[in-house]
């Protein structure tokens, strides 16, 4: 059975960079994968999602430019780069195996796994 589980989070000065990863275990990283965030009080909000061969990506507009998404199938990882990062990124950040990469599943997810977060918090 897949699991996932994101790392790479921390507390970072605004305009600066990180990068999310998103390991895979339980099973080979034959899905489309999507990143997440949902800080308290808000709605779960979708970033951006790559297809399992790495053909297809999508962002949306909040991060387009800023964030980047990548895979390497054979390590087993989905990583987000984020750069240029604002006190309004502050979240936990999600990585989910998604049904297709599309803006419709960022919006609306369909997923029965989940990774378990890794807090992201943008402050000077």
């Amino acid at each position: 059975q897949l699991q996932l589980v994101e790392s790479g989070g921390g507390l970072v000065q605004p305009g600066r960079s990180l990068r999310l990863s998103c390991a895979a275990s339980g099973s080979t990283l034959a899905y489309d994968i999507g990143w997440f965030r949902q800080a308290p009080g808000k709605e779960r909000e979708g970033l951006s999602c790559i297809s399992r061969g790495g053909s297809i990506i999508r962002y949306v507009e909040s991060v387009k430019g800023r964030f980047a998404i990548s895979r390497d199938n054979a390590k087993n990882m989905v990583y987000l780069q984020m750069n240029n990062l604002k006190p309004e990124d502050s979240s936990v950040y999600y990585c989910a195996a998604l049904l297709q990469c599309s803006i419709a599943q960022l919006t609306s997810p369909v997923s029965d796994v989940w990774g378990q977060g890794t807090q992201v918090t943008v402050s000077s």
